[in-house]
């Protein structure tokens, strides 16, 4: 891609950055699932991972670049660090890919350089330049980043940059790895760049930043309006600590403040064309699939894919949309992918109109998914009288993105109220095929459910999150339940929905203990084994 191209290109990094954040873990298939949505909301890069972290990680990397690398499909990119075996395994992981790009990094603050790396300027500036050779040596699209580059001495900045781009660096990516900046200093961070690195016209400027002091998203468009290209973002805005730039907050301030962001010369203030290449009526969709696929739910009030983003409850605000959207919206739903198509489907409508329907939302279905997708939504169109596309996109969710079905929820059965015990009664069908049901008393009814899940299960875990929201309004509508549990240090996921919120609850439960109890087996540990041995009896 040339520097002058007309247009700001969107890096994404949900898979490699945003995935390290807390609980945020994903397999293989989900991360497939995640990296064929953002090829649809047509990101120009796609991170898929760091291959040298972990065989899991290589394997991610090198299935993406041969299933969505394709030719018109977007570039594919693998993180190392500065060194031969990093960059030598991210350039294998790639090869499968049309376009591919290693992006490599150091650290170049003073505190990174005494504390971290124990090596003097000269020594970073060697290997900066050495490592950029030898990546390009395997691939022509290569990234540096000067990690910290928001603490660093510009002087020195400057120095490292230059010998990078004259060792073959197409992209230089300036992050604020601790979210420190601000605005201002950001921008002027850019606009020093660009004006004292003596080659800087040969590479395209990148930004990457974290959200700790929750000025990612202004300082991204900082950077835009003095000289940055590139933008460094995730979905929902995940990642590390308190996150990365939010994707859809950037892509929809560019598309909505397009003429006052417009930083190509030559393109008239008041044109109406996209400063960026995505399809921004995808942006709502990825956001619910990183969303379910995660665990990490969205917050009702965040920008653009929030519940709460398009509704208005003051009477004042409902009068001034009723009578013109413009006056308390300024942008409009559809924009991101939602629609004011409430009643789509019912409990008479058959299999090629639901299978239509899920391909007019972009869901592109094997036989298999289909058929179970069917299944569910008949279940539920039996309780509901209204089927939305919010519901059907649940359904999909719901029923296709599961991981490996170990554990088999048959039955749950609670008997509560405010004059007696609550008790759950489950049956589950294990690995080997036994069916085995317990019962248990709890605080309330999920609590005793999740208890005697568990004491079928019999696998030592902590709940540390539970969560419950509606899909949409009404007495009928579809629960949504999220959960995380807590095994040693990591942290596994589940989501289920369903118009009965306890069953809802119960699926959510198992379906957590099926990521955990399969990345049990993959370990290969003692508990892992004794484990097998219970649920198999």
């Amino acid at each position: 891609m040339s520097p002058s191209q007309d247009r700001i290109i969107i890096f994404d990094t949900t898979l490699r950055d945003g995935e390290q954040s807390p609980g945020a873990s994903l397999n293989l298939d989900e991360k497939l699932t995640i990296a064929r949505q953002l090829a649809r909301l047509n990101v120009d890069i796609i991170e898929a991972g760091f291959p040298y972290a972990s065989p899991g990680d290589f394997e991610a990397v090198q299935k993406i670049a041969e299933m969505v690398g394709v030719e018109g499909g977007p570039t594919i990119c693998g993180l190392a660090r500065a060194t031969r075996k990093d960059i030598e395994t991210a350039a294998e992981a790639l090869k499968p890919a049309v376009n591919k790009r290693i992006h490599t990094f150091i650290a170049t603050s003073d505190i990174h350089l005494e504390y971290k790396l124990k090596k003097t300027r000269s020594e970073v500036i060697a290997i900066a330049e050495e490592m950029v050779a030898h990546a390009k040596s395997f691939v022509d699209d290569i990234e540096f980043s000067p990690e910290d580059a928001g603490r660093s001495d510009p002087e020195f900045l400057y120095q490292v940059l230059e010998r990078a781009i004259a060792a073959g660096a197409t992209t230089i990516n300036i992050p604020d790895t601790v979210g420190y900046t601000t605005p201002q200093e950001f921008g002027a961070l850019i606009r020093g760049i660009k004006e004292n690195v003596p080659n800087i016209d040969r590479a395209i400027i990148s930004v990457h930043g974290h959200n700790d002091l929750g000025l990612a998203v202004a300082n991204f468009l900082e950077a835009v309006k003095n000289g940055a290209r590139q933008l460094e973002c995730t979905i929902n805005g995940i990642g590390e600590r308190a996150g990365n730039a939010a994707l859809e907050e950037l892509v929809m301030a560019l598309h909505v403040r397009r003429q006052y962001f417009n930083p190509f010369l030559g393109r008239p203030a008041e044109s109406e064309e996209p400063l960026t290449q995505i399809d921004t009526r995808q942006i709502y969709k990825t956001s619910r699939l990183v969303s379910n696929l995660t665990g990490m739910l969205v917050q009702p009030n965040k920008a653009i894919v929030g519940a709460n983003a398009f509704a208005h409850e003051s009477g004042i605000h409902q009068d001034g949309v009723l009578k013109n959207k413009l006056t308390y919206e300024i942008m409009e739903a559809q924009t991101i992918g939602l629609t004011d198509n409430q009643i789509v489907l019912g409990k008479l409508s058959g299999r090629h109109a639901f299978a239509s329907r899920l391909k007019e939302l972009g869901f592109d279905l094997g036989e298999n998914e289909l058929n179970k997708a069917f299944l569910k939504f008949k279940a539920i169109a039996d309780k509901k009288r209204e089927i939305t596309d919010w519901d059907l996109e649940s359904i999909v969710n719901n029923e296709i993105q599961q991981p490996p079905e170990l554990f088999r929820l048959e039955l749950v059965q609670v008997s509560c109220g405010d004059r007696s015990r609550p008790t759950a009664t489950v049956t589950l069908r294990t690995p080997s095929g036994e069916e085995l049901t317990d019962a248990a008393i709890g605080t309330g009814p999920v609590d005793a459910v999740y208890k005697a899940i568990n004491r079928v299960v019999n696998v030592p875990n902590q709940l540390i999150e539970f969560s419950v929201q509606s899909v949409t309004a009404g007495i009928d509508a579809l629960g949504e339940v999220t959960i995380r549990l807590k095994y040693g240090d990591r942290i596994f996921s589940g989501h289920a929905a369903n118009t009965d919120i306890i069953v809802a609850s119960a699926h959510a439960y198992v379906n957590a203990m099926n990521r955990l109890y399969a990345w049990l087996e993959t370990q290969g540990q003692e508990q892992g084994e004794a484990i097998a041995s219970v649920a198999g009896s």
